[in-house]
């Protein structure tokens, strides 16, 4: 009683494809898959990659440039 058969997992399989439908499950591994492989590359570059440096203060010399915006912060009240 502890284990199931063959014929209980075939009986399960059957019911689970009544149920989903096969194209439902076929993009349910095919995204599960890509998951799983977005997953992998990301652990594969994350440990080769270095920590990022800071991003750089403005300085007195960029602060002159027509492109910057000075703007002032104000906390809410």
């Amino acid at each position: 009683m502890g284990s199931l058969s063959i014929w209980h997992w075939l009986i399960v399989l059957a019911v689970v494809v009544l149920i989903f439908g096969t194209k439902k499950l076929k993009n349910v591994g095919s995204d599960l898959g890509s998951a799983v492989k977005g997953f992998k590359d990301g652990m594969r570059d994350g440990a080769s990659d270095a920590p990022a440096p800071p991003p750089q203060q403005v300085t007195a010399s960029k602060a002159n440039d027509s492109h910057t915006v000075d703007v002032e912060a104000k906390t809410k009240s």
